[in-house]
């Protein structure tokens, strides 16, 4: 769930990076960044985040102002039908929540099939030399000219199965 929060949060910042000129303007924006991130469809579930949990689309303000078609057929309705068709709405609420995990697991496997094609495949061998690759978020990793390997390293004993 971190992860969610922390990918939501860094969506919300690049949304806002592109709103505000001045930095120090950012917290006059916010509004308007939260509604944006949470009308957009992500990809990763199928659906915006306020659909699945409120059960209906938001109404923006400018349908306030201007009223869209879907507001102008709620303002029809009598208060006992507004009740009932908000109520069928709540109560397909845990299907839209069902269909944007089966969306999200179906993204997952797209995109690990599409990481696994990019992997190669290795046969090590006993007293072979490798190296090992430095990522830029481990301790080692100290800056843009350090250097992206250590090593050499000698092969001294091979594990059955497959490693990760």
């Amino acid at each position: 769930m971190n992860g969610a929060v922390e990918a939501a949060n860094k969506n919300i910042k690049k949304i806002l990076r592109k709103m505000v000129d001045n930095y120090k303007q950012w917290h006059e924006k916010l509004p308007f960044g939260l509604l944006g991130y949470s009308t957009i469809v992500h990809t990763s579930t199928g659906a915006n985040p306020y659909l699945l949990v409120y059960g209906t689309q938001v109404v923006i303000p400018v349908e306030v102002e201007i009223p869209s078609l879907r507001i102008i057929q709620e303002d029809e309705l009598s208060d006992a039908e507004w009740v009932w068709n908000r109520y069928e709405q709540l109560d397909l609420i845990d299907g839209k929540k069902m269909n944007a995990v089966c969306h999200g697991q179906l993204y997952h496997n797209r995109m690990a099939r599409a990481f696994n094609k990019k992997v190669r495949s290795r046969q090590f061998t006993q007293g072979q030399l490798v190296l090992k690759r430095i990522f830029p978020h481990q301790d080692e990793a100290k800056g843009k000219f350090s250097p992206n390997w250590q090593g050499p390293y000698m092969v001294h004993r091979l594990l059955t199965g497959r490693s990760t």
